[in-house]
């Protein structure tokens, strides 16, 4: 039996041939013949979508979308009119519908409607279960559900009790300086400092002296001696964060000090011990830079003992609405902010290509425009309301540039199957296909030779 649809339509002949369409599109109809007998199905039935008809006056179906609206939020309606009346249709939207269809309904544009619906139905039941998630999780700082950060967390878990060198790679504005303080936060040394650089952020003449330190009169301004970053992050752990902008003669001296377990300050002929775990950190990828020779090979295999990479947010499926919600409570204490179910919507198709930091500013730039309880669409920056991410098709002089028909349907399957966290059933839903035909297409891409994400891979997950 396929999902459950609340079918409202007081001709016996028309509930049977939208009743057929469903079935064809494994759907199955609860069918009913007005708005009082729906409301009595809505009740005993676990319908997941509401199809009625629009009568010409309207009453009785505007008044079913209203209820349904107030007794079961969740649950999309979609009026279908049996002519263009735009007006009714407007009254239906503003009343509680979510979509509309005219007769006669064609299977493909009933299929794709469902579709739209059933994804709407989903993104409510996120944005229902986020506030608990986010409680029962708030003292953790790396907030998510997807596989891909169940499997960093895991990990984390594993190497933190450990004294083991660990290399944390990602792209940039991903998190990798929370990883490294989780895994600070659950080592022994969580008692002691946790000290952190950007590599990039200093003067390369300065960096030594920032690390290691420098005696008094090591160099111009040098009046007092000081002691480095290694030595300050005795008992604790030391993030050496974007370490692949650090120059090559700097490294030199990093390899010793990591193997020596020892620091030369500038201008000192005296080494002094340390006591700290060492964390590195880039967005690079450090093994193309030792093939380009601007990262040192030893001092790679020393940093690289274990290796985490942290998934860019965009892989990460309906962890953008957990975060979200999180960054709401962050940047607006004290207000029962929410994100509305059309924003919602726009947070977890857009790309995010400067993750959690984008997304991060994003939800203060809507904080500080909200007008209501809820945060709408039009709160959202405008890079973030007008992107239409896979969907959208990027004109190019050069057709090279341009791709062909079933790469872009492969890309789209791809996005999709990463927003539901590899959920086939939910894939196909959105997608407006049997869950055999995605398992069809996938098939044929293996047997092409074709490598889909690793979401598409994953097996169904529990249904909700």
């Amino acid at each position: 039996m396929g999902r459950k649809v609340l079918l409202v339509d007081a001709d016996e002949s028309a509930r049977r041939l939208l009743g057929l369409a469903l079935r064809r599109l494994h759907y199955h109809a609860v069918p009913t013949a007005n708005a009082e007998e729906a409301l009595h199905a809505l009740g005993a039935s676990d319908v997941e979508l509401v199809l009625t008809e629009l009568q010409p006056a309207g009453i009785d179906e505007l008044e079913l979308c209203q209820r349904v609206r107030r007794l079961s939020p969740g649950t999309p309606v979609i009026v279908v009119t049996r002519d263009n009346n735009i007006d009714a249709v407007v009254r239906a939207l503003r009343a509680g519908a979510h979509d509309f269809l005219t007769k006669p309904v064609q299977d493909d544009l009933l299929r794709r409607c469902l579709a739209r619906a059933s994804h709407a139905r989903f993104i409510h039941q996120e944005l229902l279960r986020l506030p608990a998630t986010d409680r029962a999780r708030s003292t953790n700082r790396l907030i998510g559900e997807s596989p891909a950060m169940k499997r960093l967390d895991e990990m984390i878990a594993r190497v933190a009790p450990t004294e083991t060198t660990v290399l944390i790679e990602g792209p940039t504005g991903t998190g990798k300086e929370l990883v490294a303080r989780a895994i600070h936060e659950r080592s022994s040394r969580r008692s002691g400092p946790f000290v952190a650089i950007n590599c990039a952020a200093v003067p390369p003449a300065l960096l030594e002296s920032e690390l290691f330190g420098h005696a008094r009169g090591a160099f111009t301004d040098a009046k007092d001696a000081r002691t480095g970053l290694f030595v300050d992050a005795h008992g604790g752990t030391l993030l050496l964060d974007e370490i692949g902008e650090m120059p090559m003669d700097l490294q030199v001296k990093l390899l010793r000090a990591l193997q020596e377990k020892h620091v030369r300050p500038i201008g000192s002929n005296a080494e002094v011990p340390y006591d700290a775990r060492i964390l590195s950190a880039t967005n690079r990828d450090l093994e193309a830079e030792v093939h380009a020779k601007r990262f040192r090979e030893d001092l790679y295999y020393r940093i690289n003992v274990v290796r985490l990479s942290v998934p860019a947010l965009r892989d990460r499926g309906s962890d953008v609405l957990m975060i979200a919600n999180h960054l709401l409570a962050q940047h607006a204490p004290g207000h029962a902010l929410s994100l509305s179910p059309k924003a919602a919507e726009r947070l977890a198709a857009y790309d995010w290509p400067g993750n959690v930091r984008e997304l991060e500013n994003c939800m203060e730039h809507a904080v500080a425009l909200a007008r209501y309880d809820s945060i709408l669409v039009e709160d959202l920056p405008e890079k973030v309301r007008s992107d239409h991410f896979h969907s959208r098709v990027r004109w190019a002089d050069d057709t090279t540039e341009l791709v062909t028909m079933q790469e872009m349907e492969n890309r789209y399957i791809d996005r999709v199957l990463k927003l539901v966290d590899g959920n086939k059933s939910r894939a196909a839903e959105v997608l407006g296909v049997d869950r055999r035909t995605l398992y069809r297409k996938l098939e044929q891409r293996r047997r092409h030779g074709a490598h889909p994400s690793d979401a598409s891979h994953g097996g169904d997950v529990a249904q909700p």
